[in-house]
């Protein structure tokens, strides 16, 4: 099969397209012939050599990639005949393997992928899709809402967009250049305002007409986050789930005391009943249309400029390599 690997940590370029032997399930695991691995600004700090939140640096050569959907191909001691041929979508957890043709994972990860979304969608959603709705457990807005949502664009953050919309709170959603604040716009976001042009809040409170905001999603920190964060009044919550603009691992100067909550975590997932329900769940929303991932592909081949475009903020939604 073909594989993306990395042999030395470093830049996007490190990444290389190769061909490797075939995976083999063991005990408990399927084989899955992949028609979409996801693409995660962690695969970028871990090919980096930076551990981030994995439990260790990834053991070189590797093969990044934690998100895959396709098919399952071979099935290993122990697993049900009912899983070959089957649909399936699975988040792989710290274990790596999505960038390649064949991917091996344990059973219970997997997912069946509803009819009618395409294994890129459903790759979206096992990780992006999971993370956005463990967000929201901690500020459900409503009605009475401004919802602020930095990088609005990203795969994240056009879910929360989405989200808080069907909620029908005010959704203000920050973007950078023109190009993506008009997918911001017609991704149903009240106002799209590009961060890139000087005293952009000023444009955000004359929209609002002295209304406060009363949510900020945040996934970037830094200069962006303090500015929406000033936005909020009284009470407002401000919930971090990245800080993407200082790298990750970098500090976390945009939290305010008594208004940021770090979300990501263990809080997430007692909340939510852990990953699993959220996985179903996400994959539940994008099957009835109310949640609707955007989704920029690369061929499995150019994972490097995948990376470089992710890391370059030039990509919109979900990034995704397909074979």
């Amino acid at each position: 099969m073909h594989a993306v690997r990395l042999h030395a940590f470093g830049p996007a370029g490190h990444l290389t397209y190769e061909e490797v032997a075939d995976p083999v399930p063991g005990p408990g695991q399927v084989r899955i012939a992949v028609a979409a691995a996801g693409v995660h600004l962690l695969d970028a700090a871990l090919r980096e050599g930076h551990q981030g939140p994995a439990p260790e640096p990834p053991v070189l050569p590797t093969v990044p990639g934690r998100e895959v959907a396709g098919v399952v191909d071979a099935l290993g001691d122990g697993v049900d005949a009912i899983w070959l041929g089957r649909r399936v979508v699975a988040h792989l957890g710290f274990v790596p393997g999505g960038y390649a043709e064949l991917a091996v994972t344990e059973v219970e990860r997997l997912h069946d992928i509803p009819e009618n979304l395409d294994p890129a969608a459903a790759v979206a959603m096992i990780g992006t899709g999971r993370t956005a709705l463990g967000i929201v457990q901690f500020a459900e807005p409503g009605p009475d809402d401004v919802v602020v949502v930095p990088a609005a664009a990203g795969g994240i953050g056009t879910l929360l967009v989405q989200y808080a919309e069907n909620a029908g709170a005010t959704v203000i959603g920050l973007a950078g250049g023109p190009g993506k604040t008009a997918r911001v716009r017609a991704n149903g976001a009240d106002l799209a305002v590009d961060y890139t042009v000087p005293d952009w809040p000023a444009e955000v409170r004359a929209h609002l007409g002295g209304r406060p905001a009363t949510i900020v999603y945040d996934g970037v920190g830094g200069p962006i986050a303090r500015e929406a964060v000033a936005l909020l009044g009284p009470g407002g919550r401000h919930l971090v789930f990245g800080w993407t603009a200082e790298g990750i691992g970098q500090g976390r100067g945009h939290l305010v005391d008594g208004v940021s909550q770090s979300v990501l975590g263990p809080a997430m997932l007692q909340r939510a009943g852990g990953l699993r329900a959220l996985e179903l769940r996400a994959l539940a929303e994008a099957a009835h249309g109310r949640l609707r991932p955007a989704v920029t592909r690369f061929p499995l081949a150019d994972a490097a400029a995948a990376h470089r475009a992710l890391e370059q903020r030039g990509t919109i939604g979900k990034v995704v390599l397909e074979p």
